[in-house]
C-alpha cells in the first residue's frame, strides 16, 4: 500500500514506474535484481489529473496505477456517515485503553456542517481530544473548540451568531452566496469582501469570534470565485488572484477544495 502517492517526487515516480513495467527492483545498495508479482494499492488526496498538468506528475505512472479507481468522497460530503464514524473512532478509542466519550445530537449537528479539511484523520484527532479533556463524559455543542463552533455560527453558549464567523468551505450563504461576486466587491472596494451589505453597523460579535475561521472563509469565498470567473482553470484562476499556479493548488488542497471550487 502506497499512501499520497501524488506527493512522491520526479525521481521517486522514474523508479515505481520502472517497478511497475519491469515487475523488478534492486535493494538499496544491492545489486542484485528481484523479480516481484505484486499488487499495488495507492492513495492520494490530490488531484492527480490537475498535477499532471502542471507537471508535477507522470502521466505514464497515472495511467499505470489508475487502473481500478476508487473515489472516496471527502467527509464533508458525508454529513450523514458522521454519526457512524463517531461512534466507530470511539470504540477504537475505548478498546485501546485511550479514554471514552459521547457526542450529544447537538454536537453532532454543528459537526455535521464543518466542512473537514482534515478528513477523517481530523475527526478522530478531534475524538481523541475530545476523550481527554472530557473523560467518560456526554460532549455537547457548547464544549467543542471554537474553531468547529464557528463552522455553524455558533458562539460558546450555543447561540446563533452573524456571517463572520462561518468556517472556511462551510455551505452556507455565508460563504458561497450566489447572489453576489466577490470579485466584483473586491475590485470595488478591497474591504467590502470583509462585511455584507445585511450585516450590522457593528458586526463583532460580544462574545468575540474565531478569526482565523472568519479570515479563511474570506480566502475560500475569493478562491470559489476566482475558479467560476476562470472556469475553472487554475492558471487562470491563479492571475487572477495574483497568486503563482502551484500556490493556488496547495491553498485548494488545504481547504479541500477541487477545481469547480466544491
Amino acid at each position: 500500500f502506497l499512501d499520497e502517492i501524488g506527493d512522491l517526487s520526479p525521481a521517486m515516480q522514474v523508479k515505481l514506474l520502472r517497478v511497475l513495467q519491469e515487475r523488478r527492483f534492486e535493494r538499496v545498495g544491492g545489486n542484485q535484481t528481484i523479480a516481484c508479482d505484486a499488487r499495488i494499492i495507492a492513495a492520494t488526496h490530490r488531484d492527480l489529473e490537475a498535477r499532471i498538468e502542471e507537471g508535477l506528475f507522470r502521466e505514464d505512472l497515472f495511467y499505470r496505477l489508475n487502473v481500478f479507481p476508487i473515489e472516496m468522497p471527502p467527509l464533508r460530503e458525508r454529513a450523514s456517515d458522521l454519526a457512524d464514524l463517531i461512534a466507530a473512532i470511539g470504540d477504537h478509542l475505548a478498546g485501546t485503553g485511550r479514554g471514552r466519550v459521547a457526542l450529544a445530537p447537538d454536537a453532532i449537528a454543528v459537526l455535521q456542517r464543518y466542512p473537514w479539511p482534515g478528513n477523517v484523520r481530523e475527526l478522530a484527532n478531534l475524538i481523541e481530544r475530545l476523550a481527554v479533556l472530557h473523560p467518560d463524559a456526554t460532549v455537547h455543542a457548547r464544549d467543542l473548540p471554537a474553531r468547529y463552533a464557528a463552522a455553524d455560527g455558533d458562539v460558546r453558549d450555543g447561540s446563533r451568531t452573524s456571517a463572520p464567523i462561518a468556517a472556511a468551505g462551510a455551505r452556507s450563504s455565508a460563504v458561497a452566496e450566489p447572489l453576489h461576486d466577490p470579485m466584483q466587491r473586491v475590485n470595488a472596494d478591497p474591504s467590502a469582501i470583509t462585511t455584507g451589505a445585511d450585516e450590522p453597523s457593528d458586526p463583532f460579535p460580544a462574545e468575540g469570534i474565531d478569526l482565523k475561521a472568519h479570515l479563511a472563509a474570506i480566502e475560500v469565498r475569493l478562491l470559489r470565485a476566482a475558479l467560476a470567473r476562470a472556469d475553472g482553470v487554475i492558471a487562470h484562476a491563479a492571475t487572477l488572484l495574483g497568486l503563482r499556479r502551484t500556490t493556488l493548488a496547495e491553498k485548494l488542497r488545504k481547504f479541500g477544495l477541487d477545481r469547480s471550487g466544491d
